[in-house]
């Protein structure tokens, strides 16, 4: 009698192991949709080459996603080379560059995991941490940080794009008189615009 019930609640277990996510609690940060936020160099932990342009590019579409009008991008010279890492711009000089143009924040990121687990099903994972900071005072006045696995064989910048979705829920971007509509700038599911990310895919598409 008690057998099928046993069942339904090992599977249900074996489902929320296959898909884990953690997340540091962080408060709410409230912007405008007319702020200048400037996204700075992502720095890469990991040992894979060039994944904090992935993340940073799939974080600059969500940013956009969520109402700011005015994303600014910190200017990297390409490499012809994705196992030759470029020399890194100190946080002064970033910095400088988002005064420069305007900006009244700046957010930066760390990838600290970017891979496929070996193993049978290759899971996919993700760890990042972001943080905004006031670029007038450099204060850091918002920070998240998580990790999440995915499904054997599901799309590594999936699990990604829903992690850093994740992180970026304690982001407000409140309306402003004359922004435009939220539902005009409603996402359309395609990441792929975006310089650096990898192609977009659901949270239930299989990798290649």
């Amino acid at each position: 009698m008690h057998a099928p019930r046993f069942w339904i609640t090992a599977s249900l277990c074996l489902v929320l192991a296959a898909c884990a996510s953690m997340s540091t609690p962080s408060p709410s940060l409230r912007l405008t949709a007319q702020d200048k936020l400037a996204v700075l160099p992502f720095v890469n932990a990991t040992e894979a080459p060039q994944v904090q342009e992935r993340a940073q590019a799939i974080t600059v579409a969500l940013l956009q996603q969520k109402g700011l009008a005015h994303v600014l991008v910190y200017p990297q010279a390409p490499s012809d080379n994705p196992l030759q890492a470029q020399p890194a711009a100190s946080s002064a000089q970033t910095l400088d560059w988002a005064r420069n143009q305007g900006a009244q924040y700046a957010l930066s990121g760390t990838v600290t995991e970017w891979r496929y687990k070996t193993g049978v099903d290759s899971e996919p994972a993700v760890g990042l941490t972001l943080q905004i900071a006031d670029v007038n005072s450099g204060q850091v006045v918002w920070s998240a940080a998580g990790a999440r696995s995915g499904w054997g064989y599901q799309a590594l910048a999936a699990v990604g794009q829903a992690q850093i979705a994740a992180l970026l829920h304690g982001l407000q971007v409140q309306a402003t008189a004359g922004s435009p509509a939220r539902a005009a700038a409603r996402p359309s599911g395609n990441l792929s615009a975006a310089p650096g990310a990898e192609p977009p895919a659901s949270l239930s598409a299989a990798r290649p």
